[in-house]
């Protein structure tokens, strides 16, 4: 009698370990840095593949199938490690006593008319500057009602669909820099709390398979361009369509300098939990930046979920 019992543990045991190939391979695809298409595209995933390599383990550990648990385990380990440099990079040393700016930055969803909703998000998040990327027409048209915190703006229309714009806006005075490269970022230089900071307002194209595949690559080029010759703190903010840990963000990490701001839990789609989603809507800060906190936003009727980013001046880094 104990034989058909052991074969369904067996069985059952072979498919839970065959089901965790999926997660693992993007585990490994995360950690091995290379940058071929196929691989980075699954690196987009690690956030998803840890909570299905969790909820795999527990199912194995409930049910005493211990091979199953330990494999789980293991490919739970492999990704954590991988996504760890996405979630918890180094959020500086803050400089005793300096004060502190907040930033919100979102995509609005090009087919999103809810006003009302944007107006409330940006509204709670009490924010010194604002940068929107793929904000309907209709909805530029009343930035004095979702901005009336934020009087100093630059806006550029005419974006990626044509029907969109790009905004930064700030409670203190800005002024336009002229972008270089390209029309995926918009830059200004904002007077802050924390003294001037440049500020870029980005939005990448889609990952191939979507759109040609160099599309990111060449485009965080002309960010590198862009950023060239400028002195003082440095903020990238928008939805870069790549998580921090993958070739985009080491990309940005070597060219530009900058440091990503902790990127969990994810902010895009906001159908599902959040904890299930993938951070490609992002923050990167210069060193001269420390992060005291990174939140989650109120919906906007996106597709996106916003990101709250307060920071402060960071500690003078020891010369080498």
């Amino acid at each position: 009698m104990r034989f058909p019992v052991l074969t369904l543990s067996r069985f059952a045991t072979a498919v839970l370990i065959l089901a965790l190939g999926a997660p693992l391979a993007v585990g490994l695809a995360a950690l091995s840095g290379i940058g071929h298409r196929w691989i980075d595209i699954l690196a987009q995933f690690t956030g998803p593949a840890l909570m299905a390599g969790l909820g795999l383990t527990l199912m194995a550990g409930v049910t005493r199938l211990w091979p199953a648990a330990a494999a789980g385990g293991a490919t739970s380990l492999i990704l954590l490690g991988a996504g760890w440099p996405q979630w918890m990079p180094p959020d500086g040393i803050a400089r005793a006593g300096a004060p502190s700016m907040t930033l919100y930055s979102a995509n609005l969803l090009v087919r999103n008319r809810d006003v009302e909703a944007i107006a409330a998000s940006i509204a709670h998040s009490d924010a010194d500057v604002v940068v929107l990327v793929e904000t309907p027409v209709q909805v530029l048209a009343q930035l004095d009602t979702l901005l009336p915190d934020q009087p100093y703006r630059v806006v550029e229309t005419g974006g990626r669909y044509a029907t969109d714009g790009t905004v930064i806006a700030s409670r203190r005075p800005v002024r336009k820099i002229e972008a270089r490269g390209g029309d995926n970022h918009v830059v200004a230089a904002v007077q802050t709390p924390l003294g001037e900071v440049t500020v870029f307002a980005v939005h990448l194209t889609r990952p191939w398979p979507y759109q040609y595949q160099w599309g990111q690559i060449t485009q965080v080029m002309a960010l590198d361009a862009s950023a060239e010759g400028l002195t003082g703190p440095v903020i990238l903010a928008g939805d870069f369509n790549s998580v921090s840990s993958a070739r985009i963000g080491r990309q940005i990490r070597r060219d530009l300098g900058l440091v990503p701001v902790p990127g969990w839990p994810g902010t895009w789609p906001t159908r599902l939990p959040s904890v299930l989603g993938i951070t490609i809507d992002q923050v990167y800060r210069s060193p001269a930046l420390a992060v005291l906190q990174r939140r989650l936003g109120r919906p906007t009727g996106s597709d996106h979920r916003p990101v709250i980013t307060r920071m402060t001046l960071s500690e003078p880094q020891p010369r080498p």
